[in-house]
């Protein structure tokens, strides 16, 4: 492989990891709650929260951390939510995720347009206001030894904090998940909740701590959208993502390795669709921009429609639990 081309897919690795650290983050949120037995549909409507409120209060105070705390405190409030109506009431897990997602949608619209009067967006964050990209050391001191200096100064440094946060909650779930009891009540409580009560452990209190686990997870994959990625909040700019995520999660069958990634084979997809905008292609010429945009929707499409039956789902989950008295 020429130098040239090898930059170029070191590049395409690069964008590759900065797309898909949200889907990281709303994946593994999302697999908290799931594993417990509560649908998370709403892992968009999380992702906008978080990233509306972030985005605002960091305008405000001019602080990317205080902005990332308000984020997060905005994807467990919709995720307290989401638990009352599901956890609490009982009722139907799918219907409040989406009306979650429909309701955020508009009403961080409508607030970024009643506060800052820019048509529902946030205004530009500056420096301090917004996480930049971190140079890990000795990214410089070995940029000019080839295949690994271009990977670890294009690939692994050079990104914010919250890539790197990304990163390490893999192993941390997959620890948490399998080697913990937290972790093992979670899946308990997914696949039995009767046994769980049986043994003495509240199933609503282990369902609601899973409920805002996944608020805290989608709350920092919000935040990254709008104070990290980008400098301010656009209307739904999220763009699919809390679903795309959902998506890899059913395709990774409810583990964290797996789901992971399909998140990074979306990312990867995402930034090939990017690359080859305006690009004539061999035969082709040049496809059409809508055609371009859609190959990683029509990637999670096809891999649900090949793999989900085989999928096998936490038995109890959609099934809200209800005490015998």
């Amino acid at each position: 492989m020429s130098g040239d081309a090898f930059l170029v897919v070191a590049l395409l690795a690069d964008a590759t990891v900065r797309g898909a650290a949200p889907l990281v983050l709303a994946a593994l949120g999302g697999l908290y709650s799931e594993r417990a037995g509560v649908v998370d549909i709403g892992l968009e409507g999380k992702m906008l929260a978080s990233a509306f409120a972030a985005a605002a209060v960091a305008a405000i105070t001019g602080s990317a951390w205080i902005g990332l705390g308000a984020g997060i405190a905005a994807s467990l409030l919709v995720s307290a939510v989401h638990g009352v109506a599901c956890v609490t009431y009982h009722g139907n897990q799918v219907v409040s995720g989406m009306a979650l997602n429909i309701t955020l949608s508009g009403l961080t619209a409508v607030l970024g347009n009643a506060w800052f009067h820019e048509g529902g967006q946030t205004p530009l964050l500056g420096p301090g206001a917004r996480f930049a990209p971190i140079d890990l050391p000795g990214a410089v001191a070995l940029k000019p030894l080839p295949v690994v200096g271009t990977i670890y100064d294009e690939v692994v440094s050079g990104h914010n904090v919250l890539v790197y946060v990304a990163a390490v909650t893999l192993p941390l779930t997959a620890w948490m998940i399998a080697r913990t009891r937290f972790g093992l009540r979670l899946r308990a409580v997914g696949e039995s909740p009767e046994a769980v009560d049986t043994s003495g452990v509240s199933v609503s209190a282990t369902r609601y701590r899973a409920v805002l686990m996944s608020g805290l997870f989608c709350g920092l994959s919000g935040a990254y959208l709008s104070i990290a990625h980008h400098a301010s909040f656009v209307r739904d700019m999220s763009a699919g993502k809390g679903y795309l995520a959902l998506a890899a999660l059913i395709f990774g069958r409810w583990r964290p390795l797996p789901a992971v990634a399909a998140c990074v084979l979306f990312a990867l997809a995402d930034a090939v669709q990017i690359r080859l905008q305006g690009t004539p292609l061999p035969v082709v010429g040049v496809v059409p921009v809508q055609l371009i945009q859609a190959i990683p929707y029509v990637l999670t499409v096809a891999l649900l429609a090949g793999f989900v039956g085989r999928a096998v789902a936490p038995r109890a989950i959609g099934l809200p639990y209800v005490k015998d008295r």
